[in-house]
């Protein structure tokens, strides 16, 4: 039987034909969806990257997802990074008691404006409950961006770790400072968001995970 998601999301397809690529990734699942996890490092760190943007399918959700703000497409997202957090948390918790929190980077409140959402803080939101409520992991906003920055895909390379640099900023550190955190974006050209970010949660006392569902 339809869910009132499904019947309102058919009715308002009816009447606002979807874009060629939503139409695309709301008709794909998780087997349709090529995974290419990978690692590389920049300035000492390691980031994670999942998916390969360049694959169409992969560029479908993203895209999507960030400028269509697709629920399924956020689910879809979320499968995807579930099947890899269990297997990462459960290792990590072999060997430590710290809690786990996933924290999304976060846009400047200009951004969030004028996009209306995070896309980031959608597929988190998408998770299975445990993964938000503390048996697995706990989703927190603990991370603010505090300036605008210019769109990193914009810029050359080497201004891109100069253009966020200092961008970010933790409201409370009380409970981050005694936990490992999974910083999560969505897509990733040279990993300088991440880092930026991350040298705040490390500064506080934090271990890190730097991860990203696809790379540009």
């Amino acid at each position: 039987m339809p869910t009132l998601r499904s019947v309102f999301e058919y009715l308002l397809d009816a009447l606002v034909p979807p874009r060629a690529r939503s139409a695309r990734t709301k008709a794909r699942t998780i087997v349709d969806i090529p995974l290419s996890p990978t690692e590389y490092t920049l300035l000492g760190e390691r980031i994670t990257t999942l998916m390969d943007y360049r694959q169409s399918e992969v560029g479908d959700l993203i895209r999507t997802l960030k400028y269509d703000g697709s629920s399924h497409a956020a689910r879809l997202a979320a499968e995807v990074l579930a099947e890899y957090l269990r297997e990462e948390i459960a290792s990590l918790k072999l060997f430590s008691t710290r809690p786990i929190f996933l924290i999304p980077i976060p846009l400047h409140k200009s951004r969030s404006r004028e996009r209306g959402f995070n896309q980031v803080a959608l597929i988190l939101n998408a998770l299975p409950q445990e993964f938000r409520d503390g048996r697995i992991a706990t989703l927190s906003p603990a991370l603010v961006r505090t300036r605008a920055t210019a769109p990193q895909t914009r810029l050359p390379r080497p201004e891109r770790i100069k253009n966020v640099a200092g961008a970010f900023a933790l409201v409370d550190n009380t409970l981050i400072k005694r936990a490992h955190v999974f910083l999560i974006d969505d897509v990733t050209t040279t990993g300088a968001t991440l880092v930026n970010a991350g040298k705040v949660l490390k500064a506080s006392g934090a271990s890190l995970s730097l991860l990203a569902l696809a790379r540009a």
